[in-house]
């Protein structure tokens, strides 16, 4: 594998609190900065991916299949919720759904 150095300013701050955690996790300065660059590189890659993906949803779609799922169709074995847990609804508070949302900031940015 081909590599590469990279002058690299921190803070010294950042130094610091950089090298206490690679000594606490066992491993060099240079392993722990090259996992977090290749985090934040795979992390921004992930939302690129999936705002990508979503440019290309149809929304309508995507809505009308949603509203169908599960009816019609009895719960199977397995699908009961652990114990403990409550059915959606029964006694926490739901979210509105976000066409609700939306329309409440419409409303709102109409009337300012």
């Amino acid at each position: 594998m081909r590599r590469s150095n990279f002058a690299l300013r921190l803070a010294p701050s950042l130094m610091a609190e950089a090298r206490k955690l690679a000594h606490s996790e066992g491993v060099a300065l240079n392993q722990l900065i090259n996992v977090a660059v290749a985090e934040k590189v795979s992390t921004l890659r992930t939302a690129e991916y999936f705002r990508e993906r979503a440019s290309r949803a149809n929304r309508r779609e995507t809505l009308r299949i949603l509203s169908r799922a599960g009816k019609g169709v009895p719960p199977r074995k397995g699908d009961e919720l652990p114990p403990g847990r409550e059915a959606e609804g029964e006694s926490r508070k739901t979210t509105p759904g976000v066409g609700a949302r939306r329309k409440h900031s419409r409303e709102k940015s109409d009337s300012m």
